[in-house]
């Protein structure tokens, strides 16, 4: 709160060279780019962070296999490039991941021709994950009981990748790093209103979504990254694009593990469209769905529940069959599709074959930047040439060049690890984490992590985990509230951890170490918090769950 509260009046306060507006996945790769090379930054989302668009996804990060059967190669070598590039610069973070694919007896398209087409993908790809596998109904039945075999062909394996963390996360950590390079950054403040001075300058009017107060935010560039908003934006700033944005409504259910392989089961919805059953942890996220969406924010509505419920229980050979009851949480997300203007035909035909590019459109009289579009996997793209089109219209990059993305250097990873094993960190590994304290430490934190480690050693119950059946310990809630920016208690439940991600919110309420959790993070206004997210007191909180028998388990 301290930091987001600093940075607020630093706003207000010098002549940026550029203002991003909007904080999901463009936005924030677009600030670390331009910070790390030394353009002064700000960025600002109505919301928070990742807290739209950008925490709806799959969590997965692939080059866009489905893209070669309307043969756009071109974007799927662009996607795949980026997509090794994200494996080489985060190895902690995203991982190859098989994807078991079974196909019915009746799809459009043999085995045979698909494992083809995953060699070709593998080859655009430049051979850089595992080989695909053709699959025989013994093989899946063999390999993956829990998947239905009567009325398939049998199926497909290859490879792409996934994030281990959320996609919140992911993008978090692009923010955390603009903050380290000098960038000024707050979340819950929002774009009301801006102009272009004949000087050269955009002024934009910032309300402060908490306290109301508003801010004059004066710069070069002004470059709108809303997501989905990016047309309503450009209305308030008056900038006429060639392209605009048709939207697809997504959403994921998340039940408890449905398969202990570490795979991502897909097939063919009964509309043709791709379907996963993807891993989190001691969980699933089973999706997606793809309809026209007119409405924001999106909702998820009985009809898409049940798409989802009916098209798993279908494919799965489950003890019993999948129902609501079995929802703990779930995602609902629009995509946004890039079309060009105007062009009636090209956004009312068959839209569910837009693919996820992104569009950048440039109006260098006024210093304009708009971008369009995108998926995570093509993050990097837009950062680099967000970079070349600010140079382009006048900014001085000081630092032109400077590596801006990826995991620290082997050195000082080398030295987390070092120090990690002489104090036996690994031993404190709660029996809900899935992997070694340390390599979860590394991963979120990064070079942070090395000061984790001095707070663990100077105090002991730093390492000990806070919030009972979840894995994150006493340390990490310390760090977050120092340096996460977290506004509200969903900022840390939902996007700086996963925890809402894999929980009903009556587990969570009831948590013990939840609202120690809330006042390591707000102090004084923990109880409003967390009124403000469950809607009832703790105090309330704690009579219910004493007439329980147990506590629920996250």
């Amino acid at each position: 709160m301290i930091l987001r509260q600093s940075n607020i009046e630093k706003l207000g306060e010098r002549v940026f060279d550029v203002l991003i507006v909007g904080g999901g996945i463009n936005g924030a790769v677009s600030a670390a780019a331009l910070s790390a090379q030394g353009v002064k930054v700000a960025l600002i989302d109505r919301g928070d962070f990742a807290g739209f668009t950008s925490q709806e996804s799959s969590n997965l990060v692939w080059g866009g296999i489905k893209y070669l059967e309307s043969f756009e190669f071109a974007l799927v070598r662009k996607l795949c490039m980026s997509r090794n590039r994200l494996i080489r610069a985060y190895p902690s973070t995203v991982r190859e991941i098989r994807f078991f694919t079974t196909l019915d007896r009746t799809f459009r398209k043999g085995r045979l021709l698909l494992w083809l087409g995953c060699w070709l993908y593998l080859f655009i790809g430049n051979l850089f994950t595992r080989r695909p596998r053709l699959l025989s109904k013994e093989d899946i039945e063999r390999e993956e009981p829990a998947v239905r075999t009567d009325g398939t062909q049998g199926g497909v394996e290859y490879s792409d990748a996934y994030l281990v963390d959320n996609d919140a996360r992911f993008v978090w950590n692009f923010v955390r790093s603009a903050i380290n390079n000098g960038a000024i950054v707050a979340n819950y403040v929002e774009s009301v209103a801006t102009e272009r001075s004949s000087g050269g300058t955009w002024t934009v009017t910032a309300k402060d979504g908490i306290d109301g107060d508003l801010v004059v935010i004066r710069a070069r560039v002004l470059i709108n990254a809303c997501g989905p908003y990016v047309d309503a934006h450009n209305a308030i700033s008056r900038v006429e694009t060639t392209h605009r944005h048709v939207l697809s409504r997504g959403i994921h259910l998340i039940v408890n593990r449905i398969t202990s392989a570490r795979r991502v089961l897909t097939f063919f919805a009964d509309d043709g469209r791709l379907f996963f059953v993807i891993p989190m942890g001691p969980k699933s996220c089973i999706g997606t769905t793809d309809t026209r969406e007119n409405e924001l924010p999106p909702h998820v509505r009985p009809e898409d529940r049940q798409f989802v419920i009916e098209n798993i229980n279908k494919r799965l050979n489950l003890p019993r069959p999948l129902t609501e009851a079995d929802v703990l949480a779930e995602r609902c997300g629009v995509r946004p599709l890039v079309v060009r203007r105007g062009n009636s035909g090209e956004a009312n035909a068959d839209w569910t074959t837009l693919s996820r590019k992104h569009e950048i459109e440039v109006d260098a009289s006024r210093g304009h930047v708009s971008i369009f579009g995108g998926k995570l996997t093509d993050c990097l793209n837009v950062g680099e040439e967000i970079s070349a089109i600010v140079a382009e219209l006048g900014v001085a990059l000081p630092y032109a060049g400077h590596l801006w993305y990826g995991e620290p250097p082997d050195e000082i990873r080398d030295e987390f690890f070092h120090r990690a094993r002489l104090m036996e960190l690994d031993l404190r590994t709660s029996p809900e984490s899935s992997e070694p304290l340390s390599s979860r430490l590394w991963r979120r934190y990064g070079e942070s992590a090395l000061r984790l480690l001095e707070e663990i050693r100077a105090d002991p119950t730093m390492a000990e985990v806070l919030i009972s059946g979840t894995e994150y310990i006493r340390g990490e809630l310390y760090h977050a509230a120092k340096r996460e920016m977290i506004t509200k208690l969903e900022d840390f439940l939902r996007r700086r951890s996963k925890i809402a991600l894999i929980a009903t919110k009556d587990a969570i309420a009831e948590a013990p170490g939840l609202f120690e959790a809330c006042r390591i993070l707000f102090g004084d206004e923990a109880e409003a918090k967390f009124v403000e997210y469950f809607g009832e007191h703790p105090s309330e909180v704690v009579v219910r769950e004493s007439m329980r028998p147990a506590a629920l388990s996250l």
